[in-house]
């Protein structure tokens, strides 16, 4: 029987959530294997890793489980070289998941909650604190590799993925970093923000190539209230920031009501924030909440075109009732003006995800790629049994069903020295629904329809998790 501290919350029934079971069912064991089987032919060319993080409880969640803000990062790898592959997966081991593992249980309740443990159960330093959940996403960026968490200090990884300690770029930025940093192909900075609950609710920074910081934590103004905001754009002039109505509310939390709050009278707001730390130039819009951008660029007449995943409310965040209705769309940003004018790109559906060639990011785009659904699985957040490419100038749109397979989020990987998109390839883990064996699927880009050339079985089972990154290894 699990032990619980006295006042602490019980553990939630992992087998009721469906975050916490089936194709998302966290794994225990840390592992490494060599040699991997393929079904089909690994394309030599593909020489690099290809690394993904998501939540992943080390121990049954106490009180509640919020997806996809909680749980221990868990970073997969797959090494590829030759036509070969091997893999290994690792825990982000924060010292809140170190103190966890000496007491064999969870000690910090989960977000809703607001439980933490006292310094008889885990010490001084760790007393009263929350827990760090560098759990959503992992980059490169200025020779370090980072498993990065929601807004706070991502955590740095050795190039096996060992867990070298909490990241703060020297200093220079102490609360942290989004989970979606940008990094611009053509200059090598890295585009970020960083919210919280105290002034500044928000703040924008740069760090040059060398991962030091060039612009340090700059707040953003018209911000009067903690806002949670989980993705960005960015432009060869701006970082774009969609600011929606979701607003933290403490004083109702501390009393048991949602820790979020959305208030869709409110409407949005998007952000155009010089990156030469001129004015901050506003649109406004009526309200809508995006969870994830797919690219934003520079258009000649001077506008913006952010390209993104649109949802009518933030459902599962906060305690509104109703349909959420979502789709790739399109806005069109008038920084003179301060209007934005909004397109489907699709016809509204279930979809998250968007990922582009990452060459490509802050420039116009070819294509964006997609996790969907096939409509005949019941899905939940965050999974998915199709894969959609939409090529936005057109239109046009291909799809991949991949049956009884739950696909992850899709990244690009380029043919070497080869600046076309359709003659590399997209990637992703992917685990069937049946049996649970999980798989490295690479697709061929120039007709991702006809599904993957290579399949790597994978050597334990791989939850279905967020977010990842191709990492050629000549960089």
């Amino acid at each position: 029987m699990t032990t619980i501290s006295p006042g602490a919350p019980p553990p939630v029934d992992a087998a009721s959530d469906p975050h916490l079971s089936g194709v998302f069912e966290p794994v225990v064991d840390e592992i490494a294997a060599g040699d991997l089987p393929v079904v089909g032919e690994l394309p030599p060319e593909m020489d690099g890793l290809y690394l993904r993080n998501g939540p992943n409880p080390r121990f049954t969640p106490l009180g509640s489980y919020l997806y996809p803000l909680e749980g221990d990062g868990m970073v997969h790898g797959i090494w590829l070289s030759e036509g070969r592959a091997r893999y290994a997966n690792r825990f982000v081991r924060t010292p809140a998941l170190e103190a966890e593992e000496a007491a064999g249980r969870a000690l910090w309740g989960g977000l809703m909650t607001g439980y933490t443990p006292g310094a008889a159960e885990v010490g001084p330093s760790l007393a009263g604190t929350m827990k760090d959940l560098p759990d959503i996403n992992v980059v490169r960026h200025g020779g370090r590799l980072l498993a990065l968490a929601e807004s706070a200090p991502p955590f740095a990884l050795t190039p096996e993925l060992a867990t070298c300690g909490r990241e703060t770029f020297g200093g220079s930025l102490p609360a942290g970093i989004t989970a979606h940093p940008k990094v611009d192909p053509r200059t090598g900075e890295m585009a970020v923000f960083c919210y919280g609950l105290e002034p500044p609710f928000l703040t924008w920074s740069i760090l040059g190539p060398d991962g030091v910081a060039r612009r340090s934590p700059t707040p953003v103004p018209d911000v009067d209230r903690p806002v949670m905001i989980h993705d960005m754009g960015i432009t060869e002039r701006f970082l774009v920031l969609v600011v929606a109505p979701l607003y933290f509310d403490m004083a109702a939390a501390m009393t048991g009501g949602s820790m979020l709050a959305w208030r869709p009278d409110d409407g949005t707001r998007i952000a155009l924030i010089p990156r030469d730390g001129g004015p901050v130039r506003w649109a406004r819009s009526e309200a809508f909440w995006t969870w994830h951008s797919a690219n934003a660029y520079d258009t000649d007449d001077g506008g913006v075109v952010l390209d993104y995943v649109e949802w009518s409310r933030p459902g599962g965040l906060s305690p509104d009732t109703g349909p959420v209705i979502g789709g790739i769309a399109r806005a069109r940003i008038d920084p003179a003006s301060g209007t934005v004018h909004r397109d489907w790109l699709t016809d509204p559906a279930s979809m998250e995800f968007p990922r582009i060639d990452d060459r490509r990011i802050g420039r116009r785009h070819d294509m964006i790629a997609l996790g969907t659904g096939s409509g005949r699985h019941r899905l939940v957040p965050g999974d998915h049994d199709a894969l959609m490419w939409l090529e936005p100038s057109t239109g046009r749109t291909v799809r991949w069903d991949a049956g009884d397979l739950a696909v992850g989020e899709l990244s690009y990987v380029p043919r070497p020295g080869d600046d076309a998109v359709e003659h590399g390839w997209w990637v992703t883990y992917a685990i069937d629904r049946a049996d649970h064996t999980s798989w490295f699927l690479v697709i061929p880009a120039a007709d991702p329809a006809a599904g993957p050339v290579a399949r790597v079985r994978l050597p334990v089972r791989v939850p279905l998790g967020l977010h990842g990154a191709w990492l050629p290894t000549q960089e």
